[in-house]
């Protein structure tokens, strides 16, 4: 499978309006939903927050030029909440995926479909 089915498979289950799959690094993208792009300084705030969480929890998370309330994060999750819309951001051992879920959508079925591709790439080396 391609990495942009991964992505469009996200879509197509209602639970997330957008998404993307960056590498690890945050240097570079493997699949993106059309017009769901990271400026650099917010990927690298996102990439940094995994592994030292103190930046986000002091001035937020930020994806579009969107500030997001943090509500989680740690080495392997990162998630935030901005009105009835939100963000979940999964690392695993080689991608980053960062998911979009609108208005409308609980965070929680958001979060397990996210989460459960991360567990499967993980399981097959990424």
């Amino acid at each position: 499978m391609s990495w942009q089915a991964y992505i469009d498979n996200l879509v197509a289950s209602t639970k997330v309006d957008k998404a993307a799959i960056y590498s690890k690094a945050g240097d570079s993208v493997w699949a993106q939903s059309v017009g769901f792009t990271l400026s650099g300084p917010e990927l690298s705030e996102i990439v940094s927050g995994f592994d030292n969480s103190s930046g986000l929890q002091a001035k937020g998370l930020h994806a579009q030029g969107v500030k997001y309330f943090l509500l989680r994060a740690d080495e392997r999750s990162i998630y935030g909440k901005k009105g009835a819309e939100g963000l979940v951001i999964v690392r695993t051992k080689q991608a980053i995926l960062l998911a979009h879920y609108p208005e409308g959508v609980q965070p929680g079925e958001a979060t397990k479909i996210v989460e459960q591709l991360a567990d499967y790439l993980i399981s097959v080396g990424y």
